[in-house]
């Protein structure tokens, strides 16, 4: 079996970060004028909502306790990681969606490795569905080849077409 103490504060601690990404995710999927880019993220979005979704049901079937003061947490982290300075003071920044496409594909990474970890618990904890979780791990891959696919697309645009020279 596993250990439910640990595992519930280490799931706690990856509902912290989903709540977090979710916000982060549609915030940036709503807030980009680019056509193409929100085309793009808007099923990612999509998915990263799911799959806090499912990390919920399966803290459900291992009967791990929400702590709410973690979700609180990740909530907060968002909000207070939109106030650092991104070279503008009221419009956003090209600058912001390349740092927050950054951040989700960290966030996506992470979750990642949750949903390896609790793969191989699936081994020996049969209220797990290994099945289910190949299929978060799947669906994490492809989040993170599309995030990485327009983190360096917008970087290479952003910084060439708006840095300005230092030399």
């Amino acid at each position: 079996m596993t250990d439910t103490t640990l595992l519930g504060i280490y799931l706690n601690d990856h509902l912290a970060g989903a709540t977090a990404g979710t916000r982060r995710a549609c915030r940036l999927a709503r807030a980009t004028r680019d056509p193409a880019l929100r085309r793009a993220l808007g099923p990612v979005a999509a998915e990263i909502r799911e799959d806090r979704g499912a990390l919920l049901g399966i803290m459900r079937d291992l009967d791990v306790p929400v702590r709410r003061s973690k979700v609180w947490a990740g909530w907060t982290v968002e909000k207070v990681a939109r106030l650092k300075g991104n070279g503008r003071i009221v419009r956003r920044s090209p600058l912001s969606t390349v740092l927050e496409l950054e951040a989700l594909r960290l966030g996506v990474a992470g979750k990642a490795a949750g949903w390896t970890v609790l793969r191989r618990l699936a081994s020996t904890d049969a209220r797990l569905d290994a099945a289910r979780l190949d299929t978060l791990l799947d669906r994490a891959g492809r989040q993170q080849d599309v995030l990485e696919e327009w983190r360096v697309r917008t970087a290479d645009t952003t910084l060439r077409t708006t840095g300005r020279a230092t030399a």
